[in-house]
């Protein structure tokens, strides 16, 4: 869209909506529409830097989120305010690149499990971290848990929102909110991860055993 504005028009968000649907086509009709995409631009950054806690990836998913936004300026009908019309894009389109960074280890040198850093929790596999393999265990991380509880657990532990903040943006309507989530999945994960660490050493074992027959022969 061209750069042209309106700064300071006074006009509300709706109103510069409704004169930029009003005169479609015609030439200059983009002011109204940059105007009203102008003055969000920064609170959309500050959404997506809240829900990432990492700036470039919050000025990359503010972009997108208003070239989204513009794309369905057709699907707003006026039941909400504008503004929240545009965070409730936001809002999904933030928990959609958080659950697509969910889906796999942030990189192949990182350990899935600092990914979810707790000191008490941690504490219970310091016996399993040093030999563990990261493909292996981001499996049974990811079969362990449910959908919720990986949302949240990767929201919280690994990009650092508040479980006050992840209850309002996953909507949960239980009574403890997130911290529940947390608490289920720390239960579950003790011994999906257990199992793992048994099945692991036997393997090995099994290995050495059958490495040792060859030599023999």
């Amino acid at each position: 869209m061209p750069a042209t504005t309106l700064m300071n028009s006074g006009l509300s968000d709706e109103a510069l909506l409704e004169r930029y649907r009003a005169h479609a086509g015609e030439a200059g009709s983009e002011v109204w529409i940059n105007e009203l995409f102008s003055r969000h631009q920064r609170k959309v950054a500050l959404w997506c830097l809240r829900m990432t806690s990492d700036r470039e990836t919050a000025l990359d998913l503010s972009q997108e989120v208003l070239a989204r936004a513009f794309e369905k300026l057709d699907t707003f009908r006026g039941d909400s305010k504008f503004s929240t019309w545009l965070y409730t894009i936001a809002r999904f389109h933030c928990l959609n690149h958080l659950r697509s960074t969910a889906s796999k280890p942030k990189s192949e040198g990182e350990d899935p499990l600092e990914q979810i850093e707790d000191v008490n929790f941690r504490a219970a596999f310091e016996a399993i971290e040093a030999r563990i393999d990261r493909r292996e265990i981001w499996k049974v991380i990811q079969g362990a848990l449910n959908e919720t509880e990986l949302k949240v657990m990767m929201l919280h532990y690994g990009h650092g929102i508040p479980l006050g903040r992840i209850t309002s943006l996953l909507e949960l309507d239980n009574a403890s909110g997130a911290k529940a989530f947390i608490v289920s999945a720390k239960r579950r994960l003790e011994p999906a991860l257990s199992r793992w660490k048994a099945r692991t050493e036997r393997q090995q074992r099994n290995r050495s055993v059958s490495h040792g027959d060859d030599q023999d022969v």
